[in-house]
């Protein structure tokens, strides 16, 4: 798309430019837009409406009339996580490779006075 030479005219304390009636067509832009300030410069997109809502109940009766499938759920149960103990300490694992350099330990720190 080609670039479009726009001036800018005092409004009040404010700049403002004229867009093009059909640059608004095109974008489907009405009263308002909503601009962003980006590191490439100023984006000006349209204000789009949101579709609608549904509700708790709407929601929970589509839930319900879906037929969903769980049987591939079944092979976790051959998976044998359910006699993998659970420890609050970190596990050091096979794939886990020893660090190149050696550790060194800290300095104390001095009590305070």
């Amino acid at each position: 798309m080609p670039s479009i030479h726009l001036k800018v005219a005092r409004i009040g304390n404010s700049r403002g430019v004229r867009i093009p009636a059909t640059t608004l067509a095109r974008y489907h832009i009405g009263d308002s837009v909503l601009m962003e300030e980006l590191a490439e410069g100023i984006l000006l997109r349209p204000k789009r409406r949101a579709g609608a809502k549904l509700s708790w109940d709407d929601t929970a009766r589509a839930m319900a009339n879906v037929i969903e499938d769980w049987s591939a759920w079944d092979e976790t149960l051959s998976d044998g996580l359910d006699e993998i103990p659970w420890e609050s300490t970190p596990v050091r694992r096979v794939a886990e490779k020893s660090p190149a350099y050696p550790a060194t330990p800290r300095k104390a720190k001095r009590p305070k006075k």
